[in-house]
C-alpha cells in the first residue's frame, strides 16, 4: 500500500480557470520574471570606477628645454609663412605645410588623470600668447593642444 503524500489529494484535480479575471498573455506572465533594475545607472558607474587613466609625469628641466627650443623653431618657421599677414591669436593657415608627431597628456573630463595621445599631422594655427597649438590630423580631424602638455615633438619634415 502506498502512503498519502502532501499533494495527493490535489495532484489529479483540473487546473483552475478564473471566470472574474481574464488570463494572463505569456508576454505579461515573462515579465514578472524579468530582471528588475533598481539601480538604473549603477553599472555605468562601476564601469567609468574602473576604467584606468594615467598621471601626466611632467618633464624634467632638460627635456622641458628641450621642448620649448623646439616650439621656438616651429613659432619661427610658422611666422616665416605667415609673412605679410598680421599675426594674431589664432592667426589661421590652412596647411601652412609644418608636419608635426606629437605625444601629448590628455587629461580626462571625468576622473582625475587621462591619457597619453599621440598625433601626426600637419599645423593649423599656433596661439603662442594662451599657448596652444591646433593640429589637422592625417584624417582631417582638428586637435587643440596645450602646449604645456607635450611630452615629445618632432617635426616629420
Amino acid at each position: 500500500m502506498r502512503s498519502m503524500g502532501k499533494y495527493d489529494d490535489i495532484i489529479n484535480l483540473p487546473h483552475h480557470v478564473s471566470s472574474v479575471h481574464p488570463q494572463m498573455s505569456i508576454w505579461d506572465r515573462s515579465a514578472q520574471f524579468s530582471p528588475f533594475a533598481a539601480l538604473t545607472g549603477h553599472e555605468a558607474a562601476i564601469e567609468e570606477t574602473a576604467r584606468l587613466t594615467e598621471q601626466w609625469h611632467e618633464p624634467d628641466e632638460d627635456k622641458r628645454e628641450e621642448l620649448d627650443e623646439k616650439l621656438r623653431q616651429i613659432m619661427l618657421t610658422y611666422k616665416k609663412i605667415d609673412t605679410g599677414k598680421n599675426i594674431e591669436v589664432y592667426s589661421d593657415i590652412n596647411n601652412c605645410g609644418i608636419g608635426l608627431n606629437i605625444l601629448y597628456f590628455k587629461p580626462d573630463k571625468l576622473k582625475e588623470g587621462g591619457s597619453y595621445e599621440h598625433v601626426t599631422g600637419k599645423l593649423r594655427k599656433m596661439d603662442d600668447i594662451n599657448h596652444k597649438l591646433e593640429i589637422t590630423d592625417d584624417a582631417g580631424k582638428r586637435i587643440v593642444i596645450d602646449t604645456a602638455m607635450i611630452y615629445n615633438i618632432e617635426s616629420t619634415d
